[in-house]
């Protein structure tokens, strides 16, 4: 598999720059195009309940405004689509490029931005969103788990802040499972890119230490060379233990399986998966 298209959500924000940013350098990493989605919301949905309680008039002022800001917040996305894009020397398209130079489309919708991405998140090889954070607003999380539990697509994860490099040095969470395997799979044109390349299995977390060997031999086999990190379960999450040896390791980019146990567990009592939306400080491949 070849990362040739790239999706990224763009509402304006400073964390949605951030991550076309970012989309935009791998994109430069691997010869791709870059999506930038932006999704006005319908004025109408603006009342909940169109009538009840309210005269014409309050209704009609209600959608006007509305109107405005959905307009208001299409131009500073638009604006940040052109700056960014100017900024790194990327060609704006309507249409896929006959070669391989990097390029991006202004992509408009009206509706709601977590289906629209989980949507046109199925047919990109690559998402990527910024990792919401105690003030980010209820839409970033709803479209982060609709792109991570809705497309089958892998999705990067990006951190607040300008990330220096993507990839150069990237630390796989392997458990075995199928989540962790279909995230190798699509990250593997990144993989096989990176200048080192780390095996990380936490011993007990439903995963025999064997696990980390089997994966280090099947990357051998695309020509990667890897590290090994067998770590015992502690006291410590899991998550906890992975995001320190990336560190430890210094990782710029951290690949693993979402949501390997139930999603409403995890929503419940916590796991790896929501440890990692909250935490991480490096950017995530996280594939469903």
């Amino acid at each position: 598999m070849t990362i040739k298209s790239i999706l990224a959500p763009l509402d304006g924000s400073d964390s949605s720059e951030n991550a076309l940013r970012a989309a935009l350098t791998m994109a430069g990493q691997c010869g791709a195009h870059v999506d930038a989605l932006h999704v006005r919301t319908n004025p109408k949905d603006a009342v909940p309940l169109l009538g009840e309680g309210m005269s014409g008039a309050v209704i009609e002022d209600i959608i006007v405004a509305a109107e405005r800001e959905s307009n208001e917040r299409a131009h500073n996305a638009r604006s940040v689509f052109d700056k960014v894009c100017e900024s790194q020397g990327v060609t704006i398209v309507d249409e896929p490029p006959s070669d391989e130079e990097i390029s991006a489309r202004w992509v408009e919708e009206t509706g709601r931005e977590d289906e629209a991405t989980g949507l046109r998140g199925r047919l990109a090889d690559l998402i990527v969103l910024p990792r919401p954070t105690p003030e980010s607003s209820v839409s970033a999380t709803m479209t982060l788990n609709a792109a991570l539990v809705e497309t089958g697509r892998a999705v990067l994860v990006v951190p607040e802040g300008q990330q220096e490099s993507i990839g150069r040095r990237i630390a796989i969470s392997w458990n075995g499972s199928a989540e962790a395997a279909r995230a190798v799979a699509a990250a593997l044109p990144l993989i096989e890119k990176a200048d080192r390349v780390l095996v990380l299995t936490i011993d007990g977390d439903e995963a025999p230490a064997k696990v980390t060997s089997e994966l280090s031999d099947y990357l051998l086999w695309h020509g990667v060379s890897t590290d090994m990190d067998v770590s015992p379960v502690t006291d410590r999450q899991v998550g906890e233990t992975v995001l320190s040896k990336c560190a430890d390791w210094n990782a710029d980019l951290l690949v693993m399986g979402a949501y390997t146990h139930s999603r409403l567990r995890q929503l419940i009592m916590g796991g790896v998966t929501s440890y990692v939306l909250s935490e991480a400080t490096l950017p995530v491949v996280m594939v469903n």
